[in-house]
């Protein structure tokens, strides 16, 4: 188990680490002058170049890779010479809404998606599985901001239930203003959830473990609680471990929809202003957030199929 754990570490740093050499190189290629964005309009050529010289802007670009690398490594992000803050401030003010968010989406889309799921692997082919496979895939087809503004004209302008825009912390807080985007993205990820899980479920449930468990008197719920789902929610980890991407993607459209202060609505803010520092940052950790998760559904799978660890030799 401990080789198998440190093999998915191993090829999660080689991950990161390409990443932050495409991520540097990526933003260093987008047309503008983050000096100039800084100090706006006004400013004279030479403030203009001292400014470089202080970032560091005017040296080698390996130079410049080299220093933003170690720094992260040590968990050093800089300066954001626009904001004139810490990166890591900014990211630690900003982190906690876009967390909550995606963490909200996830569950509200397990809550939705394996009931359903359920529901259609034990009576296949029917008018209620037809109709749940119907309604997930609708779902899924609606972009991310259109779905989101139906849900805000709906519950927020016209029925008065949820605010339309803003965050406030607490439970309270998280309950009223998150509830709508993570409904929008739960159900945009239902789908996924669903159509693994049953067919997974589907799967499973003609095997012939199944049938003798049935033919020992056990209850449907119980086989499928106790039996059927160990080994068929293996692939639905493996789905929704990989779309954390799309979770961390969606975030970034809700928090302009929904006007909610994260990480994704910072990311868009320092793109525009050629804030080097705090892209790179977030990407970053994005990036981390992607691979940190794969390899934790990996030594999840690991732990309950011990054939995961003997395939991984």
């Amino acid at each position: 188990m401990l080789r198998y754990v440190l093999n998915r570490v191993a090829l999660g740093l080689v991950v990161l680490i390409g990443l932050a050499v495409a991520t540097f190189l990526i933003i260093h290629l987008v047309p503008g002058d983050p000096v100039r964005q800084a100090l706006g309009g006004r400013a004279s050529p030479d403030q203009i170049e001292q400014l470089r010289d202080q970032l560091g802007l005017t040296d080698p670009l390996p130079t410049q890779f080299w220093a933003y690398f170690s720094n992260s490594a040590t968990g050093q992000f800089g300066d954001s010479f626009v904001q004139n803050s810490p990166v890591g401030e900014l990211v630690g003010q900003r982190i906690a809404p876009s967390a909550l968010l995606i963490g909200y989406g996830l569950l509200v889309s397990l809550l939705i998606g394996v009931p359903l799921a359920i529901l259609g692997a034990l009576r296949p082919n029917g008018v209620v599985d037809h109709s749940v496979r119907l309604v997930a895939t609708l779902s899924f087809a609606m972009p991310l901001f259109w779905l989101g503004l139906v849900l805000a004209l709906i519950f927020g302008l016209e029925l008065d239930i949820f605010p339309v825009s803003g965050y406030e912390s607490g439970l309270g807080g998280i309950l009223k203003t998150l509830t709508l985007p993570a409904v929008t993205l739960g159900l945009a990820l239902t789908v996924i959830v669903v159509r693994t899980l049953r067919s997974s479920l589907l799967e499973v449930l003609q095997s012939d473990y199944i049938d003798a468990a049935r033919a020992r008197g056990l209850s449907e719920r119980r086989i499928v609680a106790k039996h059927a789902m160990r080994n068929a929610v293996m692939p639905t980890i493996t789905i929704l471990s990989i779309n954390i991407g799309f979770l961390i993607g969606g975030t970034v459209v809700l928090e302009g929809v929904f006007q909610i202060p994260g990480l994704g609505s910072l990311l868009v803010e320092s793109v525009e202003r050629r804030d080097y520092e705090v892209v790179q940052t977030l990407v970053l950790l994005a990036g981390a957030t992607v691979v940190v998760v794969n390899i934790g559904a990996d030594i999840l799978q690991a732990a309950i199929d011990p054939r995961v660890r003997l395939a991984g030799r």
